[in-house]
């Protein structure tokens, strides 16, 4: 439940700092007192987005901080894990602070969240029930929520969300695998043209490299076989190198016993005599290999052409990358024969996933019907109390063409105040004193069942007085028993049940006007109620009425 509420610098409040008990509270005050400005700042709470325009003038930051009680809540530990959060295990802060530069923070135990924490947090602490609310009961999805609430149907919905989710995500992807087939299928003789041309052209790793080399030799070949010649001729010479490396191999020998590096010096020139020998071997080998010729020089030319024509149509640089192209046709031709089999097993799963969806739609249709005859008869007892004793409420479920995110259900409320009138849908027929007793008794319907530790009511109360407003404030009263209720009104018959009593004024003494609540005592009360009553002018009768109203608590 809130335990209490702090306000600073919000619109014409100050500061505001205001205490809350358990059960059935009001808050009254003159109309443009303030009481919607209280509302907006906790709205501010509930994660709305914020306004820097709410920032009282003058002033750089706005603060506004809910202390709950949740002692008695303790499914919530879940949600403090989740996100990571201090758990103090009975009280819980949220704390929102809004700068005139228009940034924005928000606090859950001194823990900096976003918006969205902020939110799912504060839907399982407080429901505020303003006036523009009363036009969700001609929504058709709150109407559905509502039979939902009351059917305990959270679970078998999250299953069914899921499985309508997968089947949705398996026939976006049954569509885009057709799309691709298509795609592919016109692509295929183009595909299937260059893949058989790379294919064809028996492209080897490392090719491209070695014909080039190839081709420098043959076009070099008379050039190179003389060069060559001449270095076997050089080195083999008998004045040349080799026979004066030998010799020199020779002179050493006869002396290296007698020099300190002599030995060091024989074995360095016997490697350097081994190394050239082995060289002119080489040289004279590949000499006698190398001859003009034409014809071969023309097919390396041709291949070259061949595979410089290749890198030119296919944007490559080598021939490793047009390999990589070769291959990746491969596989798009793979793919592509695949198809038919994909297509196949998706649309299996597809059946399957439409099987399970089916059973889980049911479930949800069969959970709707059975929870639908309680709540028109809570609603017949309920408003038959308010003030319709010729009341007729009747939830009518139609089944829809295709399964939505919320099952193949269609509710509608039905509603007739009157015996000559048919039902027909509340949005056509109800009154503004009549949705406010529907949605009074809704909201009681369900608030224990959604398990909210606070409800507030802002001017549930509109459109009606005397006798029925002494009804609806029973009924608020009853509701307090089990949870926090607090109600917004300007009527002294539901002002006079209030456990504790609120009143918000405007105090225009200074050098601004600016908004303030006060926990009123008894004898504050009677005033407050008989001003209620009466006006400014209050009168012995206003008095002597309050009195017996707040008699009658």
């Amino acid at each position: 439940m809130l335990k209490s509420l702090y306000i600073s610098n919000y619109a014409l409040i100050t500061e505001l700092n205001i205490d809350f008990e358990s059960g059935f509270s009001v808050i009254t005050g003159e109309t443009g007192a303030g009481k919607s400005i209280i509302l907006g700042a906790l709205s501010l709470i509930l994660g709305q987005r914020a306004d820097s325009k709410a920032i009282k003038t003058d002033a750089d930051k706005c603060v506004i901080e809910a202390e709950f009680d949740i002692s008695a809540y303790t499914h919530l530990n879940h949600f403090f894990e989740e996100n990571d959060l201090d758990n103090e295990g009975n009280l819980c802060v949220i704390r929102r602070e809004l700068t005139n530069s228009g940034k924005s923070r928000a606090f859950i135990n001194d823990t900096p969240v976003g918006l969205n924490v902020i939110k799912d947090l504060s839907n399982q602490l407080i429901d505020i029930h303003s006036q523009h609310e009363n036009l969700l009961l001609s929504n058709a999805n709150y109407q559905l929520d509502v039979v939902d609430i009351m059917a305990q149907n959270s679970t078998i919905l999250a299953e069914y969300k899921q499985k309508q989710l997968h089947w949705q995500n398996l026939r976006n992807e049954l569509r885009q695998l057709q799309k691709n087939v298509e795609k592919q299928a016109a692509d295929l003789d183009y595909i299937q043209f260059q893949y058989q041309q790379l294919r064809d052209a028996k492209l080897q790793e490392n090719e491209q490299e070695e014909l080039e080399m190839e081709h420098e030799t043959l076009a070099h070949a008379e050039e190179i076989k003389t060069e060559l010649q001449r270095t076997v001729h050089l080195i083999d010479d008998e004045n040349m190198s080799l026979p004066l490396l030998k010799d020199s191999l020779t002179a050493i020998s006869h002396v290296k016993s007698y020099i300190p590096d002599g030995e060091s010096w024989f074995e360095r020139l016997q490697s350097v005599f081994i190394e050239l020998k082995d060289i002119h071997a080489e040289v004279h080998t590949f000499s006698e290999r190398v001859e003009f010729n034409p014809e071969r020089l023309a097919e390396v030319e041709s291949r070259l052409a061949e595979l410089f024509s290749l890198l030119k149509k296919f944007k490559v640089i080598t021939v490793s990358e047009l390999l990589e192209k070769q291959e990746e046709f491969r596989i798009q031709l793979e793919k592509i024969e695949s198809f038919d089999e994909e297509v196949e097993n998706l649309q299996k799963a597809i059946d399957k996933a439409f099987e399970e969806l089916k059973i889980s739609a049911n479930q949800l249709t069969t959970s709707r019907k059975t929870a639908c005859k309680p709540i028109e008869t809570f609603m017949v007892e309920q408003l038959t109390q308010l003030g319709m004793p010729n009341i007729q409420f009747q939830i009518q479920m139609a089944e829809l063409a295709d399964f939505t995110e919320t099952g193949k259900d269609e509710i509608q409320f039905l509603f007739s105040a009157n015996k000559n009138r048919p039902l027909q849908p509340v949005s056509q027929i109800a009154s503004g004193g009549e949705v406010s007793r529907l949605m009074l008794t809704i909201k009681s319907m369900i608030a224990h069942k959604a398990d909210l530790p606070t409800i507030i009511f802002d001017e549930i109360d509109t459109g009606v007085s005397g006798e029925i407003a002494h009804r609806m404030a029973e009924i608020m009263t009853n509701l307090g028993n089990d949870m926090q209720v607090i109600t917004i009104t300007h009527l002294p018959q539901i002002a006079a049940k209030g456990k504790q009593h609120y009143r918000v004024y405007k105090n225009d003494s200074g050098l601004m006007t600016e908004t303030h609540i006060e926990r009123l005592k008894q004898s504050e009360r009677i005033t407050e109620l008989a001003q209620m009553l009466s006006g400014r002018n209050i009168t012995e009768a206003a008095l002597k009425n309050a009195e017996e109203l707040l008699g009658n608590i």
